[in-house]
C-alpha cells in the first residue's frame, strides 16, 4: 500500500528541493500520514481544491504554489492548511525546483533557445565601457505571445460550466439567511484571463558590478460567476528568463554611505573621524 511519504520521494527524485531557490517552501507542507487512496493534481490549493479532493476521495494533494509559503503565526478554520488537516488530505508542493527540475519550466524556455545572449545586446563605447543595453523587441514580443497562448489554453481546459443548487437565502444581501431556505437550480460559470510581461531588474553587485536581471510574469484572473456577484480570483507568478552580471570601471574612491541616514550626516561622521586622527 503506498504511503504519503514514499509519494513524496517519488516527487522528490523528479524535482529535488536543492534545485528550489532560496525564497522558497517546497515539500511535504502537510502530512497527514497514512495510506494513498487517490491523488488531486492543482495548481493552488484552495477551499474549493479541497472540497473537491475530499468529494473524490483523495488523501493526497499535488500542488505547483505553496499552500504554506510564510511562517504561520496563528491558525483558523478559514485557513486552507487547517481544512486540509480536518479532511485529512496531506499537501506536496513543489514550485521552483519543478521550474528547474528536467523537462520543467526551464528546460522548455532553453528549447526555445532564451538565454541572455538571445534577448538582450550590451553595446561598448571606444574605452570598452558598457555605452547601451539593448533587447530584442521582437523575440520577447514572440515569447510573450506563446507563454500567453499555451497557459490560456491550459486554462480554458479548467473551466466550468455547470447548474447548482444554491439556498434562496445565500441570494438575499446580508449574512442573515444565507444558507437557508429551499434551494434553487442556478448557472455557474467561470471565465479566466491571462496576460504577460517582462520587467528588467538591476541590483548593485559590489562597487563595480551590476546584475541585470529579465524577468517574466505570468498573470492568470480567475472569476467565478455566481447568482447576484461575481468573486475573482488573481494570481501572479514570476519567472527570471535570464541574467547576467555587468561588469563597470572599479572606482578611483568609494564611500558607503548605507549606513547613514542622510548625506549630511555622512559628511558630520567623516568630520569628526578626520578630527579624532588629528
Amino acid at each position: 500500500m503506498t504511503t504519503v511519504q514514499q509519494v513524496y520521494e517519488g516527487m522528490q527524485r523528479l524535482a529535488p528541493p536543492e534545485l528550489a531557490e532560496h525564497w522558497d517552501n517546497p515539500g511535504l507542507l502537510v502530512d497527514c500520514g497514512g495510506a494513498v487512496r487517490r491523488v488531486l493534481v492543482t495548481l493552488d490549493i484552495t477551499p474549493e481544491v479541497v472540497a473537491e479532493a475530499a468529494a473524490k476521495q483523495c488523501t493526497v494533494i499535488v500542488a505547483h504554489h505553496p499552500v504554506i509559503f510564510d511562517p504561520l503565526k496563528r491558525l483558523c478554520p478559514a485557513d486552507v492548511p487547517y481544512q486540509l488537516v480536518r479532511a485529512g488530505i496531506s499537501a506536496i508542493c513543489m514550485h521552483t525546483n519543478l521550474d528547474a527540475a528536467e523537462g520543467g519550466v526551464n528546460d522548455v524556455l532553453a528549447e526555445e533557445g532564451i538565454s541572455y545572449d538571445t534577448i538582450c545586446t550590451i553595446r561598448y563605447d571606444a574605452s570598452g565601457r558598457i555605452a547601451a543595453l539593448q533587447t530584442d523587441m521582437a523575440r520577447m514580443a514572440l515569447l510573450q505571445n506563446t507563454i500567453t497562448t499555451d497557459v490560456a489554453q491550459e486554462f480554458d481546459n479548467s473551466l466550468i460550466a455547470e447548474r447548482v443548487s444554491v439556498p434562496l437565502g445565500s441570494l438575499l444581501p446580508g449574512v442573515l439567511f444565507s444558507g437557508r431556505g429551499p434551494s434553487v437550480s442556478a448557472q455557474v460559470m467561470t471565465v479566466g484571463n491571462i496576460s504577460a510581461g517582462f520587467d528588467n531588474e538591476f541590483t548593485a553587485q559590489g562597487i563595480n558590478q551590476t546584475r541585470h536581471r529579465v524577468v517574466l510574469t505570468v498573470t492568470a484572473e480567475l472569476s467565478l460567476l455566481l447568482p447576484g456577484g461575481v468573486c475573482t480570483y488573481t494570481d501572479e507568478t514570476k519567472m527570471v528568463l535570464a541574467e547576467t552580471v555587468l561588469l563597470g570601471q572599479v572606482p578611483e574612491s568609494y564611500s558607503n554611505f548605507s549606513q547613514f541616514d542622510s548625506l549630511e550626516e555622512a559628511y558630520e561622521a567623516k568630520y569628526h573621524h578626520a578630527a579624532k586622527e588629528k
